[in-house]
C-alpha cells in the first residue's frame, strides 16, 4: 500500500481510467448500483483490465472517510504529472500561461480552480505548501479530471517564486478589486502568471507587492467579490480569448 492514495467519485475515477489506467490498483464500488454511471464504469474498467470489486455501501463509506464517495472509491498511484516549474516551462511550445492561488484553503476551489485551468489551457496551477488547501481525495474529485491533466505544483515560498517568474520575464498580474485597470486591458499574449487569493481576503500584502500589474474583474452587479473559482475562469477565459 506504500505510496497509495485513494479517489472518489465517477468524474475523478473515469479520468484516472481514461488517462491513467495503469496507476490503478483496485476500484471498489457499491453492489447496489445498477444505474448508467455504474454500467459505464464496470465497462471502462473492463476494456483496461482494471480490477473492480462490488462491496457493500458502508465499506465504501467507511473507505471515504466521510467524503461524498457517490458509491466508488479506487487505490491509487499518485499521478506522476511534472511536479517543478522548471520542467513545466521548459516543456513548452506556447508562453506560459499559470494560475497562482494564495491562500486558498477549501478544496472544494482548489479543484474548481483546477477545472477551469484544465477548460482554459493553463500550463500549471501553483500554490504555497503552508496555507493551502492540498491536493487530497476532496479536491480531486472537485476537479472532475482535472487532477489529471494539470500540474498541481506547491512552493516554499511564494513571494520568491513570483520573484523568480518575473526574472524568466513572465508577467505576473494579481486579480484585485481595487486594481487600477481591468481584466481586459492586461496584455495576456505573453507569458502570464495569474494570481488569485482567497474569498473574502484576497491577496496577501507581500503578494501583491511581487505582483506587476493589480487588475479587477469588471463588476456590475450588488455583490462585491465572486467564488476564486470563478474569477479563475473570467480571468484565463479573458488570456485565452486574447491568445485565440
Amino acid at each position: 500500500m506504500s505510496g497509495r492514495t485513494q479517489i472518489y467519485g465517477f468524474h475523478a475515477i473515469l479520468a484516472r481510467l481514461r488517462h491513467h489506467p495503469e496507476g490503478i490498483h483496485v476500484i471498489y464500488l457499491d453492489q447496489s448500483r445498477r444505474d448508467k454511471r455504474a454500467r459505464d464504469l464496470i465497462k471502462a474498467a473492463e476494456e483496461r483490465q482494471v480490477k473492480l470489486v462490488a462491496v457493500e455501501a458502508a465499506r465504501i463509506d467507511e473507505m471515504a472517510k466521510g467524503g461524498r464517495s457517490q458509491g466508488v472509491v479506487a487505490q491509487v498511484d499518485p499521478v506522476r504529472l511534472a511536479s517543478h516549474l522548471d520542467d513545466v516551462l521548459e516543456a513548452l511550445t506556447e508562453p506560459a500561461l499559470l494560475l497562482v492561488l494564495d491562500g486558498v484553503t477549501d478544496p472544494h476551489n482548489l479543484g474548481a480552480c483546477l477545472r477551469s485551468a484544465d477548460a482554459f489551457g493553463a500550463h500549471a496551477v501553483l500554490a504555497p505548501k503552508d496555507r493551502a488547501a492540498g491536493l487530497n481525495a476532496t479536491a480531486v474529485k472537485a476537479a472532475s479530471g482535472a487532477a489529471e491533466s494539470v500540474p498541481y505544483i506547491t512552493v516554499t515560498n511564494l513571494a520568491r517564486t513570483l520573484r523568480e517568474l518575473k526574472a524568466r520575464d513572465i508577467l505576473v498580474v494579481g486579480a484585485d478589486a481595487e486594481g487600477a485597470a481591468t481584466m481586459n486591458e492586461v496584455d495576456f499574449k505573453g507569458a502570464v502568471a495569474l494570481v488569485l487569493g482567497a474569498e473574502g481576503e484576497g491577496l496577501r500584502r507581500l503578494t501583491r507587492e511581487n505582483c506587476d500589474v493589480l487588475a479587477r474583474i469588471p463588476m456590475f452587479g450588488q455583490v462585491e467579490s465572486l467564488n476564486v473559482s470563478v474569477s479563475a475562469g473570467v480571468c484565463l477565459y479573458e488570456a485565452r480569448r486574447q491568445r485565440t
